[in-house]
């Protein structure tokens, strides 16, 4: 051995190929990549061994623009709602819960949706990589500790051969948890007379309890097949809100006791089906069928009573018992080259809905819808340039048999982006985009329904669907401790249908419109900051829009601000969070709404499968959401306020076995959300 060694030596001083000791070095890629038609995270280890699932990695993320609230179960953006995929397949915040953070390759957040995505806001792409595990076992139970409010999850995977068999359910309670109205309003008269009405509350509650449960399999062939079914059960227990109060009215009259309840309640099976097929030379075939069904009733009840006097001065009670079924199909080809993709589609939704009026003494009123849409789009690289420009067509088509009242329409949905990045860090993208929107079952339904003692609102068949046009410019940034993006975005919805109010025989009507427009102009700016790298971070969304609403005899402005700010320290396997919602103040018609304004603080640790946690939802500041109606004919305005301040555990374990097959990769998501009624109430 000895004497090998030597000549080793010998051979290796004598090598012409020189040796350079190299010091250490880190390659680090930055949180987000931003592409032509998307940002890209790539979460980190710290953020990925602080998560537990989808929803935890998701809010370590800390996407500027978006709004994670794991607590209530939501992700929204900008105050508007976000569609969420998984593999391009579209997903439920349940089966993003369900996701394993070891298994999320990457995240892509798109704010400029194409036409494939038919009308979405924004989209968030799950980017999930296939788990070396054969099954999969999550749970979570969080409950309130000074409330009936609370929420429980469960999901098992097993996997056999290319197959793949999941179980899951949940459940969410809410069961009476206090709550006040405000709400003062001014009646004026065709002639000029007046009447004010103000509520006192007196108290009331609210119930929001609801369960799902799911089954699904599926077929992978990598890179050749993808066949999969699901079937799920959606049962709401009941959505109800009551509220009690004392009605002054300035016309001298004695106060008045009212009781107003309002809710809805009812079962939605559902059913998918999906076929992905791939073919040489980058092509794609995709057929997704979706169904779903809905049986329940919606109901309001509106009592006033004078103090004392056993008999009512207003007994109005609305019953709707709904039928009702929804079908879609989708069919898309997808051709891919080296710098560019085509793609194409087709889908078809029809809605066939059933109501019985049993406080009409059971009449019955069937409406049918049915909606058509083509599309075609081309993505292009050019060197620094990226172009994508795209045509739709959307035919809608909808009837009442009873009346035989009913309207169709052809429209155009015309979409285009060019993106140009000067380099990895620095990009500017002006993007076009419009969609259309069929009126609902309850815009157009003619049945009257009481509202109060004099209000009462009549759906109108007549409507037509409604387009709306966005443009946006955005600069996307990555700079030394900070990334996002800042812009401005114009809005334009030139006939949208909007509630309209009128005077007929001593009764105030709201019906439907397709009014003379809105329009709006936003500036926007979302930053991700971090203040100690690995340990504290801070992102946020600042928005400022100005905005105009016309219709039949007003012409309405409104400016207002709303945004949310996120602040997440980690650090020994603790995360302190906390987050911070202001509501936009939309304006619709005549009316400016409000939601939630929300804050939250959460304190978690992670501990080999389980994860721990406990928070406090709202621990400053007051609930509030409401409306401002300013109409001529009614102004009125309405706080609701609920008994929100509400501390929180929270108890995960996550347990993972075997040798799994990769969940099916679903790229298009055919919409068959089935329509229900919604009766009158103040």
């Amino acid at each position: 051995m000895i004497c090998g060694v030597f000549p080793s030596f010998a051979q290796e001083s004598n090598d012409s190929t020189a040796i350079i000791d190299l010091q250490e070095f880190v390659i680090q890629a930055p949180k987000v990549i931003h592409k032509p038609d998307m940002d890209v995270y790539h979460p980190s280890q710290s953020a990925v061994d602080a998560s537990k699932n989808g929803m935890q990695l998701l809010n370590n993320l800390m996407i500027p623009t978006l709004s994670v609230n794991e607590a209530l179960g939501s992700i929204s953006a900008a105050g508007q709602s976000v569609q969420i995929r998984i593999n391009g397949r579209q997903a439920t915040i349940d089966q993003v819960r369900a996701l394993l953070p070891e298994t999320i390759k990457r995240v892509e957040w798109i704010d400029n949706p194409g036409l494939r995505y038919n009308g979405a806001n924004y989209v968030l792409n799950f980017i999930v990589t296939n788990p070396t595990v054969g099954g999969s076992l999550q749970t979570m139970a969080q409950p309130a500790l000074n409330q009936a409010w609370g929420f429980y999850f469960g999901d098992a995977k097993f996997n056999t051969g290319r197959s793949q068999w999941e179980i899951g359910a949940n459940f969410k309670l809410t069961n009476k948890i206090k709550t006040h109205r405000d709400y003062t309003e001014t009646f004026t008269y065709p002639d000029g007379t007046s009447l004010k009405r103000d509520e006192t509350s007196r108290g009331g509650t609210m119930d929001n309890s609801f369960g799902n449960v799911w089954a699904s399999y599926n077929y992978v062939k990598p890179d050749t097949t993808v066949i999969m079914a699901e079937f799920g059960m959606f049962h709401k227990f009941t959505d109800r809100f009551h509220y009690n109060g004392l009605l002054s009215l300035s016309d001298g009259s004695d106060d008045i006791l009212l009781a107003d309840t309002h809710g809805d309640k009812g079962t939605t099976p559902r059913l998918s089906l999906y076929l992905q097929q791939h073919f040489r030379d980058n092509q794609m075939l995709i057929v997704d069928f979706n169904s779903s069904f809905y049986f329940g009733r919606s109901y309001s009840d509106y009592i006033e009573q004078l103090p004392g006097v056993p008999n009512y001065l207003t007994d109005i009670h609305t019953n709707i018992k709904d039928r009702n079924q929804a079908y879609a199909i989708e069919a898309d080809y997808i051709k891919n080259w080296k710098n560019g993709r085509l793609t194409t589609g087709v889908s078809y939704t029809a809605n066939r809905n059933r109501s019985l009026y049993e406080n009409l003494g059971g009449q019955i009123f069937h409406q049918r819808q049915d909606k058509v849409y083509f599309f075609a789009e081309y993505f292009q690289r050019i060197k620094k340039v990226t172009l994508t420009a795209g045509l739709g067509a959307q035919y809608t088509d909808f009837l009442f048999k009873e009346t035989g009242q009913g309207n169709n329409s052809w429209s155009l949905r015309p979409q285009a982006t060019v993106t140009y990045s000067i380099n990895q860090n620095h990009q500017f993208r002006l993007s076009f985009q419009s969609w259309q929107t069929a009126p609902s079952l309850a815009e157009t339904n003619p049945t009257p329904q009481q509202i109060d003692g004099f209000q009462w609102r009549i759906g109108n068949p007549g409507l037509k669907t409604s387009t709306s046009y966005m443009l946006t410019l955005r600069y996307n940034f990555n700079i030394p401790r900070a990334s996002g993006s800042f812009g401005i975005r114009a809005f334009s919805s030139p006939d949208a249908i909007t509630p309209i109010l009128f005077w007929e025989e001593q009764k105030l009507i709201t019906s439907y419109e397709n009014s003379r427009g809105l329009q709006n102009l936003s500036f926007f700016i979302a930053p991700q900051i971090d203040i100690i790298p690995d340990w504290l971070t801070a992102s946020g969304y600042l928005q400022f829009r100005m905005e105009r609403m016309r219709g039949t005899g007003y012409n309405i402005t409104n400016n207002n601000w709303s945004g949310n700010v996120n602040l997440r320290l980690m650090h020994w396997g603790f995360v302190l969070s906390g987050k911070y919602i202001r509501a936009e103040h939309d304006l619709w018609g005549e009316k400016i709404s409000w939601g939630e304004n929300l804050s939250i603080i959460d304190l978690s640790y992670n501990w080999r499968n389980w994860q721990f946690s406990a928070g406090i939802i709202m621990p400053f500041g007051k609930y509030d959401q409401g409306s401002r109606m300013l109409s001529k004919w009614n102004t009125n305005e309405q706080h609701m306020r609920l008994d929100m301040r509400m501390p929180y555990i929270s108890i995960s374990y996550n347990l993972q076995w075997g040798r799994q097959k990769r969940s099916a990769e679903k790229l298009v998501n055919a919409d068959a959300k089935v329509d229900t009624s919604t009766a009158g109430g103040r």
